[in-house]
């Protein structure tokens, strides 16, 4: 069972193996967690990195006011790991979430290569069109997070709105 703490940058997970809560100071956390997951989405720590990155940002994003449209949208051709409403409802954002589990120097955002932008941006143009939303604004944002080697380090999730503007041949108009 994982648990969340709130610290002051934001919020830190802790791996707490599957016991349960049994002391005082351990109920509280354990049921912050039980309430964040009915909230705002539960975290699979068992899935895939990319996966338990996904719902880390997606739950980041609904504890910021974001009304989440889908999860993984995939057509033949490619796929947007999640689609997003702004807090005002105006702007549809396109969000590539990149996932690391190391310590390696280097940021997870520097892996959205020009490549990475133009199928996103040709998979986001797809998506515009099949929902016939061509006329709304959109935007593309990078979501990193870097999960922690050890389980009492904190998960580190840093948004980069306007990571990039849409590349390739099916450019978007301002």
């Amino acid at each position: 069972m994982s648990t969340f703490y709130l610290t002051a940058n934001g919020f830190a997970l802790f791996d707490h193996g599957d016991q349960p809560p049994l002391t005082k100071r351990t109920w509280f956390p354990w049921f912050r967690e039980k309430y964040l997951a009915f909230r705002y989405g539960r975290i699979d720590r068992v899935a895939p990195v990319g996966l338990q990155g996904e719902q880390i940002a997606a739950r980041f994003l609904r504890q910021n006011g974001f009304h989440i449209l889908a999860h993984s949208a995939r057509d033949r051709l490619g796929e947007i790991d999640l689609i997003a409403t702004s807090p005002q409802r105006d702007i549809i954002i396109f969000l590539e979430v990149k996932t690391l589990w190391t310590s390696k120097p280097g940021h997870p955002a520097d892996r959205v290569d020009r490549d990475k932008q133009c199928r996103i941006t040709k998979a986001a143009l797809r998506y515009l069109k099949r929902n016939q939303l061509l006329e709304v604004k959109t935007r593309f944002d990078v979501i990193a997070v870097r999960l922690p080697n050890q389980p009492c380090r904190a998960i580190q999730i840093s948004h980069i709105e306007a990571a990039f503007d849409a590349v390739g041949e099916y450019q978007f108009f301002h």
